[in-house]
């Protein structure tokens, strides 16, 4: 028996993929209606969350933060049967990870940390990203099973809560990543540059495979034979922010690398190579 606790988009398709490969599988959701959809797929839904872990080995959380994983956990409480695993797949803080596994333990369950780089397609799929570490018997023990949920399981080694800090890392760069877009396509709408025309340029250049060299590069410490001078990566992007202004729009993360640009040319870094701005970051 498994309970599956949150089943929103990530978590009803978990479930979906657990009934399909001949799981028995009740769940609770805090709207109930999504946990009531999911008995067309054969789940068996409850009210509380205490009812839905009753019978369960193993339960499976999918829920929002820290706050809603210790509340929920609280009310399920009273139905957990004795040696129950409990796998949480919630992006949350390091702290939390780490106190849950510690609080989880003393009253005699094991917890794992299980966040994962997975969609709604991902998780009725099995295909994806889980990340785990902490106790390393514990994690032998569930590895099979968390590859059946997903693509790859990645171990990141028996420190608990390092893939609450690996799955933060990864979520930064997707912020990052999705905020530098939104500058990129402000600039181009700007400048009369179409969508279309901005995804001809990324399907013929794709700038993300230059990603393990940049991040090697980066990490290596030495900035002294520039493939891009920082005077002049920061040349254009003045020239970006000069063409904002004359269109009209506003950025929010260019001024800000313009910003950290502008410190480590005044520490004497400007004929450096540009990643030269990730110094601090690695160093």
């Amino acid at each position: 028996m498994i309970a599956f606790l949150g089943t929103g988009l990530l978590g009803g398709n978990f479930v979906r993929a657990l009934i399909k490969k001949g799981n028995e599988v009740q769940v609770w959701n805090r709207t109930a209606a999504k946990a009531t959809a999911l008995e067309a797929d054969g789940a068996k839904a409850f009210e509380n969350a205490a009812d839905a872990v009753k019978g369960a080995a193993r339960i499976h959380i999918t829920l929002k933060d820290d706050a809603s994983v210790n509340e929920v956990l609280a009310q399920a409480l009273p139905g957990l049967q004795p040696g129950a695993v409990i796998i949480d797949h919630t992006t949350t803080s390091i702290e939390g990870a780490v106190e849950r596994t510690q609080h989880w333990q003393q009253q005699g369950f094991t917890y794992l940390h299980v966040p994962v780089f997975m969609g709604p397609a991902n998780a009725l799929e099995g295909t994806g990203f889980m990340l785990v570490s902490g106790n390393q018997e514990v994690i032998q023990q569930w590895e099979s099973t968390l590859a059946g949920m997903t693509g790859k399981v990645l171990n990141f080694g028996p420190e608990e809560g390092k893939a609450a800090g690996m799955k933060l890392t990864g979520n930064a760069f997707l912020v990052t990543l999705t905020g530098g877009l939104a500058d990129t396509l402000t600039l181009a709408k700007s400048m009369g540059v179409s969508l279309s025309e901005v995804a001809t340029l990324f399907d013929n250049w794709n700038p993300g495979a230059l990603l393990p060299a940049r991040l090697q590069r980066m990490g290596g410490g030495k900035y002294d034979t520039p493939s891009w001078e920082l005077n002049m990566a920061r040349k254009d992007t003045q020239l970006f922010l000069d063409a904002a202004q004359q269109g009209g729009v506003n950025l929010t993360v260019i001024p800000a690398v313009a910003a950290l640009m502008d410190q480590f040319i005044a520490r004497g870094h400007g004929n450096n190579d540009w990643t030269v701005i990730g110094k601090d970051a690695v160093s």
